[in-house]
């Protein structure tokens, strides 16, 4: 088996028929990939969506079912059920294109012993796809991105796989990343291993899950910086004394209110003007950086 296509999903069933599909619909032949699909626990129509791509999966097809237990441990069953020698990573709202495996393949092929990062496309639906060209405008600075990157199968088992403490929102990958990266594992970018990344526009009724996982992001940020306590993560993390400084202003001087005011009525869900989603993203910022604050006061002895 020369690769495996592995993903997690959590009560995205509307979405996950699409992305299935696309995975099932590969240049390479059906023989030399996989497709290992893990069910953190979903409560919604997942198992009757995962049942009906069984009858359309011509390459192996295997699905993990598991409690809900975070992404990290999602990621682990996923690992050891792989088989493919080389495991590309890609999330339950990401739509690969057809050459997606032969891409990742290709690409490592020039480099056997890197990781391999592809390209990503945001895109508010799957009805209404730009034409699948990537550009510098959809470029990520992350070294190691589950939305599209794939790695030798014996590397990612080697550094030990996803830290199953990494239980909340964020950072479980950037820590794999940042351990590959320590290993001395090179990274390179193929822009024609390509995807489509579903992010919707926002709506009035995400802004409350917006600064809930902005919180979960910035208990799980102190984790990564425990971890890894050099630049890179005091950088990405914004645990340094600049952005907190900066944010520590900004409370004082309640901002996180004022964003609210400007959000407006949230308990019926709307479009949010651009404004209002300005603030909204600005309010989730506030969050986060309270949190840290609050969560880095708890790390003290």
């Amino acid at each position: 088996m020369r690769a495996t296509i592995q993903l997690c999903t959590y009560n995205r069933s509307a979405l996950l028929e699409r992305v299935l599909d696309a995975c099932f619909e590969q240049t390479v032949p059906d023989d030399a990939y996989e497709v290992v699909l893990v069910d953190d626990g979903s409560t919604d129509g997942t198992p009757a969506t995962i049942e009906r791509a069984r009858e359309r999966a011509a390459c192996r097809f295997t699905v993990v079912s598991q409690p809900n237990s975070g992404l990290a441990k999602g990621r682990n069953a996923g690992i050891a059920r792989a088989s493919g020698e080389r495991i590309a990573f890609i999330d339950d709202d990401v739509l690969v294109l057809p050459n997606f495996v032969e891409e990742h393949l290709r690409a490592h092929a020039s480099h056997p012993q890197a990781i391999v990062r592809g390209g990503a496309i945001e895109v508010e639906s799957f009805d209404d796809l730009p034409p699948p060209v990537w550009s510098i405008r959809n470029y990520s600075g992350n070294y190691f991105w589950t939305t599209n990157v794939s790695a030798p199968l014996a590397t990612i088992r080697a550094v030990g796989g996803f830290d199953e403490s990494f239980s909340e929102y964020g950072w479980e990958d950037i820590d794999v990343g940042l351990r590959l990266r320590a290993a001395g594992v090179k990274a390179a970018f193929n822009p024609k291993a390509l995807v489509y990344h579903h992010k919707p526009r926002p709506r009035s009724g995400s802004v409350e899950t917006m600064v809930r996982q902005a919180r979960a992001q910035a208990r799980t940020a102190v984790r990564l910086a425990k971890l890894h306590p050099n630049w890179r993560t005091y950088l990405a993390t914004g645990i340094n004394p600049l952005q907190r400084r900066f944010h520590e202003v900004t409370r004082g001087l309640r901002f996180a209110d004022r964003f609210r005011a400007r959000v407006g009525d949230v308990s019926a869900d709307r479009s949010l003007s651009d404004r209002e989603l300005r603030a909204a993203r600005a309010l989730a910022a506030e969050a986060y950086f309270e949190e840290l604050e609050l969560a880095l006061g708890s790390e003290r002895p």
